[in-house]
């Protein structure tokens, strides 16, 4: 687990951002608009609701994040990376804490413009951790764990355990903050489908008169594999080579400009892939 100053040091940087970010984003719009947002941070939230309302005792945010995150952290340790998971607790530690000590500051009452902008500040933190290779925990760690390491489509089961604490919520606090609360998760889920693309996947369909450069060019730049197909140009008769591979979207721009030194009359045409089957090669989290 070696430290790169440069390379760390930036890391440090924007998961300190996303922190305070996300302590403002709780303090502000969350908790103004009696909001439960989803995974690890709307049970805090929801255990925290219950217990002063119910019982009277006020319990630190950080407390309750911190023991909730346990299990999540011992399977980021266990099974996704050490350095990963390291920057993801300085996320949860420092978010935590600057949620118990910063001041609430109101920016708006309206409940839809709090869910509306609110999600959106919360994909967007969500997404400069995930940028920066950490996360900020709770169902975040195992996300990603069962969709690298079991090859499970790991939404469904993320959705459905926010399902049953927006469930709990309804029940105990009433269904108006809980539907807002849809409202707020949605809002956040655009914002990180928008910005993140780690998972997303783009297939690549390169004409080119030189497809073993354009191969060599593929692999050094994302370590993925290539097919080469014969064709022809149906205006001019002549062949040509077709090179198929898929690649992440965030790898993409950085394949097309390598092909284009190779060729740089290649024709590309790259396209959104919805669902793959078979072996493709995933950078693995430090």
């Amino acid at each position: 687990m070696n430290f790169e100053f440069k390379k760390d040091g930036k890391r440090i940087i924007v998961i300190c951002l996303a922190s305070v970010l996300m302590a403002i984003n709780i303090k502000s719009f969350v908790r103004t608009g009696g909001l439960y947002p989803g995974g690890v941070t709307g049970l805090t939230i929801l255990i925290q609701r219950i217990a002063d309302q119910w019982f009277g005792i006020v319990i630190p945010y950080t407390a309750v994040n911190l023991l909730l995150n346990s299990v999540p952290i011992y399977i980021g340790f266990r099974f996704i990376g050490k350095k990963f998971t390291l920057y993801s607790c300085l996320m949860i530690l420092l978010s935590g804490i600057l949620s118990d000590i910063l001041p609430a500051y109101i920016i708006t009452y309206d409940i839809l413009l709090i869910s509306i902008f609110g999600g959106m500040i919360n994909g967007l933190v969500i997404s400069l951790c995930l940028m920066m290779n950490a996360t900020s925990g709770g169902t975040d760690f195992i996300a990603i764990f069962l969709s690298e390491k079991k090859g499970i489509d790991s939404w469904n089961i993320i959705f459905g355990l926010n399902v049953i604490i927006l469930s709990i919520a309804g029940l105990l606090f009433g269904w108006d903050k809980a539907l807002y609360s849809i409202i707020f998760q949605f809002a956040s889920t655009q914002v990180l489908h928008l910005l993140y693309t780690r998972y997303q996947k783009q297939t690549l369909l390169i004409v080119t008169n030189k497809p073993h450069e354009v191969c060599d060019a593929i692999n050094n730049v994302s370590r993925h594999g290539s097919t080469i197909l014969r064709g022809e140009g149906a205006y001019k008769h002549e062949e040509h080579h077709i090179v198929y591979s898929v690649v992440s979207k965030e790898e993409s721009k950085q394949v097309i400009i390598a092909v284009k030194k190779v060729d740089d009359e290649a024709f590309i045409n790259s396209m959104k892939t919805d669902a793959l089957t078979g072996r493709f090669y995933q950078k693995p989290n430090e």
